[in-house]
């Protein structure tokens, strides 16, 4: 065909468990195995950690991983990987640990190999099992029973002497392998032979703690062995009942001495020790039982109880279960018995461990709002916190509630002296029926290495709103034992990483994470993909590549908007998964939960990539994880489309993200007869309600505020409906929510809390906005968005001057230079401008051939083509002339696979609109330059013409 020219196209043993005294002390803190061994162990973990980075970088050519050091983020000493464990058919209430085995006692009467179903291959095990810390399995040589003539027969406490030599057993029982007990019993280690103990509990044994001659027991007997013992009481090491009197009116359940042997402290459900007004916690004489510290009712809420209790070398540690009230963990200090700190979720903590410098706890916490962490949601099982701080660190296996009680976890034991195994463990036991979300009974363990577990893959998102600016954004991943990770941004396939940046994750808090790509130009499309890797080198699989062409101006709407300096502002472009990209900067990002319509079209604002997010009206919403207070003045602006009678909201302030609030405000929300409501909420309902119904299907933008104004209510950019009596909201914290949440109580609530249709554009403003801001938002809508249309050549050939005759149309690159003439020719076709807009920018991007010399460091101008010409037939000897006034220039494309971009003259483009439009690429130089031709294999490598198209 003939062509034509311009104008023409994340040590030690529980309080059951633990030795004391000062032999206790120096047994749990000198080093196991002496120096030779720490360092064999510090060697294989840095070779393991060494190898482990060394094969990802090689995988992914990422180079050494920055961020957190160790196998896990520190000072997390255990992997969140639960190991094979057999597995119990009850609860288990007590571990001891001695030399490398793990003693087991609860409520069960068989165990099974981890992963059998119960009924499956089951041994007999009646209240009690020993098994190896290390690998999980029965220890055969330690079997006993535990029985009662009637009732149920319970092991509540196990402890073990300092020299390892003894093991203790309290509970329930009245026989042990068919030999006589009252609920406490001694036995040789190793092989569990029965020892003389002859110390009878008129009561249930629930803690016991041993030193090198004394145990301590606590629980709800009255006597022990015939004499008067309230609660607690202390006998010696052949059973003797001593002198020692630290009397309680109420059931003792835990017990611990300190590292210098000098004291004990007991916890419980008592009001009173030895007389004295000391509530749940005391700290008595460890020769006399005398009380030496007092925790008065207020220490510890009347309603809350001391279930467990932990020390270490400078402290002593809570577990303390509430009804509703404290449910939390306090640690106090040794030295002056005050309190260090106390951590207030809410969730009934049983058990408490040291290993190293981190508290382990094991709960069924659902709410730490108090705590600045999560709101009231779905249980959690097991923390840490350092023993310094209680703040919540990034360690989260977890469990379920399970049996009985539905506790989830009751008891923890820290297992550090194994024989063959220089790994520690810590052992978790309780009425759980799942960890990890995979069946499991009763006992479960962790180890500090290695850790396999790779992070979540990211959730990404990308966009551009601004000239030649590209946003890409992700919700930070997840890992349930390293709190901080290292992120990768890749560009293009490209091996090496764009950008690389470390940030702090947790369950409830995964923040939106953002790189802004300014090495662009305006018509290029890119694609990006993200990695999170670890603190042991795992890397998460490379997220799903999103894909934008960059933006050749700003887009009237969006404009708009962040003109107004929103503190959230919600797009739902995002075609896929659950993220929802925050744009206003302040990486506010959203979370869709119960599965809601992604990418719909068409959207309430036109654009390129434009979707909207279609909510069932059941159980579809998004919510925030960054939680907002502070706020007596704010305006509320999104769009929705639906024809639904049911009502439903679209967006409001709740407390809580994973059920519904119940404390909700400044809420829009739609009655079901159509009309829109906004209402806040003062100990009064306050709300202003729109006349006209707006459930016709179509867009309709909404916006709200209170403020100086009053109570403000907008539909499509003007308003319908006002209270200038209210001029301020009370000032609540919360978690900002589209698409449903309670209503409970609110004026009109609708027939669904849960909004069935479209919703587009959410925003939240800090001041109240004028009406004209609003309105202008509104207007802004209908402005046509300035788009870029990309154009491949429909010819392109080049001619060279040492061969006059010769025709290149066929040819995989394009050449130019000014002596031997080489010239190129590329043909375009164009389309007319979009109605409504006209051309704001043209451009001719160019990829430069991939060979070592195919680069120039001259000038090249872009021409156009004056005359027609024809692929398969122009040579050097007919090339087509050329205007000689330029329409850009390509300058110095000395980067061999680069890409090249050079702006045209935009007047003359416009001049050939929906025509063809035939461009020469010359030169003057001797430094040849070698592009691709559009016959190239990649399309992304092929030559093209990019347009901009807008408004006026």
């Amino acid at each position: 065909m003939r062509l034509r020219g311009l104008g023409g196209g994340w040590s030690r043993l529980t309080s059951r468990s633990r030795p004391s005294r000062v032999a206790w002390f120096a047994r749990t803190t000198r080093p196991r195995g002496g120096p030779a061994r720490h360092a064999r162990r510090r060697s294989r973990r840095a070779v393991g950690l060494a190898a482990v980075l060394a094969l990802g970088a090689g995988l992914l050519g990422q180079g050494a991983v920055s961020g957190g050091a160790g196998a896990v983020t520190p000072p997390v000493t255990m992997t969140a990987e639960d190991l094979p464990t057999w597995q119990t058919n009850g609860i288990v209430h007590a571990l001891a640990e001695a030399d490398g085995v793990v003693y087991a006692g609860g409520s069960f009467s068989t165990v099974r190999p981890p992963g059998a179903e119960p009924g499956t291959d089951e041994r007999d095990a009646v209240n009690f099992v020993a098994l190896d810390a290390a690998t999980g399995e029965p220890v055969a040589e330690c079997e006993l029973a535990f029985t009662v003539g009637s009732g149920s027969a319970s092991v509540r406490a196990l402890a073990v002497s300092p020299d390892g030599s003894t093991l203790y057993a309290g509970g329930t029982f009245g026989t042990v392998a068919g030999a006589g007990a009252s609920s406490v019993a001694a036995f040789e280690l190793p092989g569990c032979a029965r020892k003389p103990f002859p110390v009878a509990a008129n009561g249930i044994v629930r803690a016991l703690e041993a030193t090198d001659d004394t145990v301590y027991i606590g629980g709800d007997f009255g006597q022990l062995s015939g004499q008067p013992r309230a609660k607690f009481g202390a006998v010696d090491t052949e059973g003797r009942v001593l002198d020692w009197r630290a009397d309680a009116d109420e059931a003792g359940k835990a017990i611990a001495v300190t590292p210098d042997g000098e004291r004990v402290i007991v916890g419980g459900d008592f009001f009173t020790v030895n007389g004295a007004d000391s509530h749940a916690l005391a700290v008595v004489e460890a020769d006399s039982g005398a009380l030496v510290r007092a925790y008065p009712e207020g220490f510890i809420d009347t309603r809350s109880t001391v279930q467990d209790l932990e020390v270490d070398a400078t402290g002593f540690y809570t577990a303390n279960e509430g009804t509703g009230a404290f449910d939390g963990r306090i640690a106090l200090d040794l030295d002056t018995l005050d309190e260090r700190w106390r951590d207030t979720c809410l969730g009934a903590t049983q058990a408490v461990a040291v290993h190293e410098e981190v508290l382990y706890s094991g709960h069924h916490a659902h709410d730490c709002s108090s705590m600045g962490e999560f709101p009231n949601q779905e249980r959690y099982h097991l923390f840490t916190q350092a023993v310094d701080d209680p703040k919540l660190l990034g360690w989260f296996p977890n469990t379920n509630d399970g049996l009985g009680e539905r506790l989830g976890p009751r008891v923890l034991a820290v297992s550090t002296d194994h024989p063959s195994d220089e790994r520690d463990f810590l052992w978790v036991g309780g009425g759980f029926t799942t960890v990890n979300g995979q069946p499991q009974w009763g006992l479960t363990r962790f180890t500090t290495e290695p850790d396999t577990g790779s992070p979540t893959v990211p959730e990404t998102a990308v966009a551009s709103t601004e000239e030649g600016v590209v946003e890409l954004s992700w919700r930070a991943s997840l890992d349930l034992d390293d709190s901080l990770l290292t992120y990768r941004v890749y560009r293009d396939g490209a091996s090496t990483p764009l950008h690389t940046q470390d940030a702090e994750s947790v369950p409830w808090r995964r923040p939106q994470l953002r790189y802004t790509d300014t090495d662009t130009v305006p018509g290029e499309t890119h694609s990006y993909r993200v990695t999170a890797t670890d603190g042991a080198g795992n890397v998460s699989a490379l997220s799903p590549p999103v894909t934008v062409t960059t933006a050749g101006g700003g887009q009237p709407y969006v404009d708009a908007v962040l003109a107004d300096d929103p503190l959230l502002y919600w797009r739902y472009d995002e075609p896929a998964h659950n993220f929802a990209s925050d744009t206003s900067g302040n990486d506010s990002g959203g979370v869709h939960r119960g599965g809601p319509q992604r990418g719909v079209t068409p959207s309430a604002v036109p654009g390129p990539g434009a979707a909207a997010v279609g909510y069932d009206g059941v159980d579809d919403y998004t919510y925030g994880d960054v939680r907002y207070g502070g706020m007596s003045e704010f305006t509320l602006e999104t769009w929705f489309s639906t024809t639904t009678t049911r009502g439903g909201k679209l967006i409001g302030l709740g407390d809580r993200t994973l059920q519904p609030s119940a404390n909700r405000d400044n809420n829009i929300y739609l009655l079901d007869d159509g009309r829109v409501a906004f209402g806040v909420y003062d100990g009064s309902y306050h709300t202003v309600t729109s006349r006209e119904k707006y459930n016709d299907g179509e867009w309709h933008q909404v916006a709200a505020s209170v403020g100086p104004a009053g109570m403000r209510l907008y539909v499509d950019g003007e308003q319908v409906a006002s209270d200038t009596s209210i001029t301020a909201s009370r000032e609540v914290d919360g978690y900002w929510r589209t698409g449903g949440d309670s209503l409970k109580s609110w004026p009109g609530r609708p027939t669904s809390d849960f909004y069935e249709g479209r919703l587009d554009e959410t925003a939240v403003y800090a001041p109240q906005l004028p009406a004209s801001r609003i309105a202008a938002h509104y207007e802004a809508a209908s402005v046509p968005t300035d788009t870029v249309s990309q154009l491949a050549p429909v010819a392109d050939t080049y001619v060279n001057g040492a061969a006059v005759s010769a025709n290149y149309g066929t040819h995989q690159q394009l050449a130019v230079r000014g002596t031997s003439a080489y010239e190129s020719y590329l043909a375009f076709e164009l389309p007319e401008a979009p109605a409504g807009t006209v051309l704001k920018d043209a451009a001719l991007r160019v990829r430069v051939s991939d060979d070592a010399a195919a680069g120039s460091t001259d000038d090249f101008a872009v021409r156009s083509l004056v005359e027609e010409w024809s692929e398969t037939e122009t040579t050097y000897a007919d090339r087509p002339e050329w205007a000689e006034e330029p329409l850009g220039t390509l300058a110095a494309p000395e980067a061999p696979g680069g890409s090249y971009t050079a702006r045209l003259e935009t007047a003359e483009i416009a001049d050939a609109l929906g025509g063809e439009l035939g461009l020469a690429l010359t030169g003057d130089g001797t430094d040849s330059l070698w592009l691709r031709a559009r016959e190239a294999g990649q399309a992304a490598a092929r030559p093209q013409l990019l347009l901009t198209f807008g408004a006026p």
